[in-house]
């Protein structure tokens, strides 16, 4: 960044929000304030808007789910979603997306695709938030985060380390930094040190949406038949996903056991039904290793999830019990917002996480 656009968002010391992450939820509440007439600035650690907007769904975003509902969503407080997602929904950002016209299909099951590429959607939030003048700082961090005068009604200061350290006050700050899923696109838990630094509660984040590993027998059991699918009803702590298994070197992958991810623990076993026609390979190899009994009701104990690397979302985070269902806001301390995957709203498979993030972003920006 030139030292001229430094001096310029130097001038520019005080805002009425300041949102860090330009992901999808941070770009949905900057447009949002900034159409209330709010002075806006959008920050971030990337130099890139959306990065994983970007690679999500091979590259077209599954940017919504038109059956999204909040019995899609998984939290320790399942009703927390609901206001924002009643408020903004799934046919509400569609109509964004249309008046831009950007060309879309419906893949499967609700899921809608851009038809070109994910950098349409980046490219909308984009010229949306030129249109309300919102201004955005990348490739900056914030060091730190103060409560001016010891008062949150005043406002918060930032300190924003770039080649020169720039120091920003605003009257309210919103978190939408994301989980710890993916880090090779800069994940990191900055969302949720600054909800322990106010002393918010924060649900254990674990990775979601993700495969499972397998070790002994069945790990030797799944490595020989690595690329095989099929159809299968997959349960996990009482919740079941009738939908395709992939076997992989170390496990099982495939929509069926991504959502599956979502409720399992550590220890808890997974239950597996196959439907007919099954692999000849998988059953003859099934057959040598266990017993036939056991092929249409399969029990299996997974070690573990493949990890962050691989998982799509980030289960846990701030506890919804911290912060106002309809705006976001955090109960303890006044104009501090978290919206998007650093809360502890965790959709399945298939766009529900996209609609959370414009949904509790648009929330967050009718009420800074």
């Amino acid at each position: 960044m030139s030292n001229f656009v430094i001096e310029q968002y130097a001038a520019m010391k005080c805002f009425d929000v300041i949102i860090i992450g330009a992901g999808a939820a941070g770009m949905m509440c900057a447009i949002e304030a900034a159409k209330r007439q709010r002075r806006v600035l959008l920050i971030d650690h990337s130099t890139k808007l959306g990065r994983k907007i970007l690679i999500s769904g091979g590259g077209r975003c599954n940017f919504t789910n038109i059956h999204c509902s909040t019995d899609n969503y998984q939290s320790e407080n399942p009703h927390f979603c609901k206001s924002a997602l009643s408020r903004f929904t799934s046919q509400d950002f569609i109509h964004l997306v249309e008046k831009y016209k950007i060309p879309y299909h419906e893949k499967k099951l609700g899921q809608l695709f851009c038809t070109r590429s994910a950098h349409d959607i980046v490219h909308m939030l984009k010229s949306e938030c030129d249109r309300a003048s919102v201004k955005i700082l990348l490739g900056c961090s914030v060091s730190r985060i103060d409560i001016v005068d010891g008062s949150p009604q005043v406002g918060f200061t930032l300190k924003v380390g770039m080649t020169k350290e720039l120091i920003f006050q605003c009257r309210s700050l919103v978190i939408a930094t994301g989980g710890l899923s993916i880090p090779k696109l800069g994940a990191t838990n900055f969302g949720y040190k600054v909800a322990e630094k106010f002393g918010l509660n924060i649900i254990p984040p674990r990775p979601a949406l993700d495969g499972f590993v397998f070790t002994g027998k069945d790990e030797s059991f799944f490595r020989n038949l690595s690329g095989i699918s099929f159809k299968v009803k997959l349960t996990c702590n009482k919740k079941s996903f009738i939908e395709n298994i992939l076997i992989t070197h170390r496990g099982l992958s495939g929509p069926a056991a991504l959502q599956g991810s979502l409720y399992w623990n550590p220890g808890d076993e997974i239950k597996i039904e196959p439907f007919a026609p099954l692999p000849h390979r998988f059953v003859d190899s099934f057959l040598i290793n266990f017993c036939s009994e056991y092929l249409n009701h399969w029990k299996l104990k997974p070690s573990s999830t493949i990890g962050y690397r691989k998982a799509e979302v980030t289960k846990g985070g701030v506890d919804t019990n911290e912060l106002s269902s309809q705006t976001m806001e955090s109960q303890k301390v006044p104009g501090l917002y978290f919206i998007g995957e650093v809360v502890d709203v965790t959709g399945w498979l298939g766009g529900s996480n996209f609609q959370w993030a414009w949904s509790s972003g648009w929330a967050a920006g009718q009420a800074v």
